[in-house]
């Protein structure tokens, strides 16, 4: 089944024709029966694809105008002979309109780049000095030049002269004349008017600064003043600056996937939806971190987070309490044994701490009284939630108590007040920056916190008619669920009118193995949770102080207190009663900001799908190629080749980096876009309604493929009209494009691979068969050596049944390349049959990929007339051949898959619907036929992707992905 059967079945709705059986070239063939039907469908047909498909290849906000849809009706075949010669008659306009565009803006380029000419040949040498970029800053020399913070900027300062670094965050081009400027200083913006001034700021140098790439830093000089209007787009209104001078200081490099600029502003359609307000997801800024660091709403949040951990030692400060800084590193887990991180200790094996609470205890057993600590936390619990992070930053105390473990309640009670009461009067302003892009309400608390009992909790959510998840009652000795603490809260907030309160009396088997049992009923024991906005933010009570009462508790749970016993000597010396609480300082900042991820609250956040392995480098087929080390490092000890005849060939790559689809790129529709510093390649096929086809994988090694991607992107959208649509990717490029750069994508096509080393043919009963039903036939199998040609006058004779096997088939030739067996024979294995009158009957080329992914069967053809048998015959042959010969991996290309599977960015109802229609289409059209011959060889699918921008395809670009594999 080819890509393109499987990509219309899901697209239109009903059948796209006959599937060719035996080319693995992903050629299928429309029978002319099949043709003439789709034609007198008339209407109908379109339908079905725009209701289905074209729902989720666009955004919901994108409207596709009646044009659209008629030139896409039209592209169907679905037209009478006017509708095609008024078709033609607007192709032709629009083209000469092009041309006669594109002649325009030439001569327009021309005119002004001799006036930016002139302008730079009359500049004096005082103008010239007032732009360019600056030496590398190696901190040879102090001028003592006072720089103003632009935070600092106020109206009072009109007419001063200002000198500043800054980050350049916008550049605004009014005219060739006129440029407006935004500078950026952390949370602070400014910005600056830059127009042409005799003696002071020239064309040349308006157009130099235009060019710069924003994200870069300089150093700006100038004069504050008036605006004519205020500034609403900066944090500074009243004000702007009248830039005298601009100087580079850092360039920004390499291209980025979004701008700070970007990530920050909103549509009103954003404005109404919950959640952040801002079209670039959550796991696209945090998979470019320090971008989306860069962010005012970053900036703030950390800001915040900051402010909190001060007000927390502040606070306890005055209460007598001494910071104290634990070993993460113990001997021995401290609560459970299943959520640590172990590590080789000098041989030894050692456990990154959970939380600090054995040397908390300690401490306290030391007579310190009372302490706490601001410090890292381990937690291994394969836990994918928004509340949830593998390391975190604990806020934990400990105190010795005279009478009752509320005395520690009360005394954090007052901390927690203090650290709300603290960030919404000294962070007011962090805290409006982050409601702009997280809309919420202020957290409400109470001069006196609620303390309600855990049954009485139970008791609440029960009589109100919640239900766990299996549809029953909360028993009263189990802890809360995350939707049940969320319930919980909701029914606080409407009894008692607060955000933040705290629950009492926890049942023992929710609490870990050193915590005071509850004096007059121990099921329960003397401990508490605390909650914002119904979720938990602090975990406290009492501990066991007494050491039989603590060991016994510890062989209940399981613990041996032999591998506890610096832990226990201090409760067999005397230890005072004491308790203690952790805090978990990225969740309460989380839930008193309302961010609804908790990643936005840590720096670099780890959870577990963090430090993915990287791929393992192997041993290059050229290494004279490398896209690491490419030649003109070596030879010429330059950092960017000169010229494009000092690139990597095209066919060393490919056998280097390649990919099934990369073999298609010598075809001569492929454009093949190069990064001059690493030699990597990119193709791409531009269609006639402006949409570039990407297919395959970048031709370079895999940890280069985030750079090569985002250059290649910023290139297209700067160089080109094209619109981009990757299609036929792994899933590590799908993951960059989705996760990186905010794409969708979905699957319905995987790469069909095969271990050679496991010969499965001859266990199906059917193939084995036909094998022998071949040798009956007495077909004669020849194999060439890899990389040797085949005999002119064989090649002949494959040249000549090859185009009597072309004139065979019938209707819409759909391919992903040409037929060429004999292109980049170096890197080809050839093998042919002959039936017993010696005529050529079948074919088979493997075509060298990368190390990783072995070979591909690239072209598989049995010929017109030939023998039963002969296509297994011979592909199993060649399977085999490859296995001796050391080839660890083989794939026959792209299939159809039996199910669409969506990708990143893709839910919602809609999905679900399309996932169902594909599933049916492709049962009721046999969409996976030749995918089920291919598995009986031992076959397995690894998924491909199509992916897109987030703004949407329409029906024009689902068009182009399908014309991309006609003929």
């Amino acid at each position: 089944m080819s890509i393109k059967r499987a990509l219309s079945k899901a697209i239109r709705g009903h059948l796209g024709g006959e599937e060719d059986s035996s080319g693995s070239n992903i050629r299928t063939a429309l029978p002319s029966k099949a043709r003439t039907s789709q034609s007198r469908s008339g209407s109908p047909t379109a339908s079905p694809r725009r209701s289905i498909l074209g729902n989720f290849l666009r955004d919901k906000n994108e409207y596709v105008s009646s044009s659209d849809d008629v030139s896409d009706d039209s592209s169907s075949g679905a037209l009478s002979k006017n509708q095609q010669k008024r078709l033609v008659r607007e192709q032709r306009r629009s083209e000469r309109s092009r041309l006669s565009e594109e002649m325009f803006s030439e001569t327009d380029r021309r005119h002004k780049e001799e006036e930016i000419a002139k302008s730079a040949a009359e500049e004096t040498p005082d103008m010239k000095a007032r732009y360019g970029e600056l030496p590398l800053m190696q901190s040879a020399t102090r001028t003592g030049e006072l720089r103003t913070r632009i935070d600092d900027i106020t109206l009072a300062m009109e007419g001063q002269q200002v000198f500043f670094s800054a980050r350049l965050h916008v550049i605004r081009r009014m005219s060739a004349k006129l440029v407006f400027l935004v500078f950026r200083q952390q949370l602070g913006t400014f910005q600056g008017v830059l127009h042409e001034r005799a003696g002071v700021s020239s064309l040349a140098m308006i157009q130099w600064v235009e060019h710069l790439r924003v994200g870069s830093f300089v150093t700006v000089r100038g004069t504050i003043q008036k605006p004519e209007v205020p500034v609403l787009g900066c944090s500074i209104h009243d004000v702007e600056l009248a830039v005298d001078s601009v100087h580079l200081q850092v360039r920004r490099e390499e291209p980025v996937p979004f701008s700070v600029y970007e990530a920050e502003i909103r549509t009103n359609e954003e404005e109404k939806a919950e959640g952040r307000r801002n079209h670039i997801p959550d796991r696209t800024r945090l998979a470019n971190r320090i971008l989306d660091l860069r962010t005012s709403t970053s900036q703030s949040i950390f800001r915040i987070q900051a402010g909190t951990c001060n007000l927390f030692r502040v606070a306890l400060d005055d209460r007598e309490f001494i910071e104290i800084h634990t070993p993460k590193l113990q001997g021995a887990a401290t609560e459970s044994g299943a959520s640590v991180f172990q590590v080789n200790y000098f041989g030894r094996p050692a456990f990154l701490a959970q939380s600090p609470q054995l040397a908390k205890q300690m401490a306290i057993a030391s007579d310190f009284g009372r302490v706490y600590e601001i410090g890292a936390v381990f937690r291994a619990e394969n836990s994918n939630t928004h509340r949830h992070l593998t390391e975190y930053t604990g806020l934990d105390l400990e105190m010795a108590i005279d009478e009752h473990y509320h005395e520690m309640l009360e005394t954090l009670d007052a901390v927690i007040k203090n650290i709300l009461k603290g960030i919404y009067t000294k962070y007011r302003r962090e805290v409006e920056l982050v409601k702009y892009q997280f809309p919420s309400e202020d957290v409400v608390w109470l001069e006196k916190t609620p303390i309600i009992r855990f049954t009485d909790g139970i008791k609440m959510l029960n009589d109100s008619g919640w239900l766990n998840e299996d549809g029953e009652q909360l028993p009263l000795d189990e802890d809360l669920g995350t939707r049940d603490e969320i319930r919980l809260g909701e029914l606080v907030k409407e009894q008692y009118g607060t955000d933040y309160y705290v629950l009492d009396k926890f049942p023992r088997g929710a609490r870990p193995f050193y915590t005071m049992p509850d004096a007059e009923d121990d099921k329960y024991t003397n401990s508490f949770d605390m909650f914002i906005r119904g979720q938990e933010i602090v975990s406290g009570g009492q501990r066991i102080h007494d050491a039989h009462m603590l060991e016994e508790n510890m062989r209940r749970v399981g613990i041996n207190p032999d591998d506890m016993e610096e832990y226990l000597e201090g409760f067999r010396w005397g230890a005072p009663p004491h308790a203690g609480a952790g805090v978990g300082l990225e969740r309460i900042v989380m839930l008193i900001l309302k961010l609804g991820n908790i990643r936005l609250t840590s720096l670099f956040p780890r959870d577990p799908k963090s430090l993915p392995a990287k791929p393992v480098s192997e041993q290059l087929r050229h290494p004279e190629s490398s896209t690491i080390e490419p030649p003109w490092h070596h030879e010429h000890k330059v950092r960017v080749a000169s010229d494009p005849s000092e690139l990597q060939p095209l066919e060393h790559l490919v056998a280097n980096y390649g990919d099934a689809t990369s073999t298609s790129w010598f075809d001569d529709r492929f454009k093949i876009w190069r990064d001059m510093t690493t030699g990597a390649a990119v193709a791409y096929v531009p269609s006639s309604s402006n949409f570039a086809i990407i297919p395959g994988n970048p031709a370079c090694d895999p940890k280069q493929y985030t750079r090569t991607i985002t250059q290649f992107l910023q290139w297209m959208r700067r160089e080109t009209k094209y619109k981009p649509v990757w299609i036929l990717c792994s899933p590590e490029v799908e993951t960059i494009l989705g996760e990186r750069l905010g794409w969708r994508s979905l699957s319905c096509i995987a790469e069909e691979r095969v271990d050679p080393s496991r010969n499965q043919a001859a266990s199906d009963g059917e193939i084995a068969r036909k094998l022998r039903r071949a040798e009956t036939e007495g077909i004669k199998l020849v194999s060439m050596n890899q990389g040797e040609m085949v005999p002119e006058d064989i090649r002949q004779k494959i040249d000549e049944r090859v185009s009597e096997w072309l004139s065979n088939r019938k209707g819409t030739q759909v391919h992903l390349s040409q037929i060429r067996p004999w292109c980049d024979s170096e890197h080809r294995w050839y093998f042919y049959a002959l039936d017993k009158n010696g005529v050529v009957c079948a074919f088979v080329a493997l075509a060298m990929l990368s190390p990783a992914h072995g070979m591909q069967v690239k072209y598989s053809l049995d010929f017109p007339g030939a023998p039963n048998g002969v296509i297994e015959s011979i592909v199993t042959h060649a399977i085999q051949t490859a296995a001796k010969s050391g080839v660890k991996g083989l794939t026959f290309g792209a299939g159809a898959t039996s199910q669409l599977i969506p990708g990143h960015n893709m839910h919602g109802t809609k999905v679900k619907m399309l996932e169902h229609t594909y599933e049916a289409l492709a049962k009721q059209f046999h969409l996976v036929r030749k995918s089920e011959f291919r598995a009986k060889l031992g076959a397995t699918e690894d998924p491909l992707y199509i992916s897109y921008p987030s703004h949407g395809l329409g029906s024009k670009g689902i068009r182009a992905i399908l014309n991309f594999f006609e003929d």
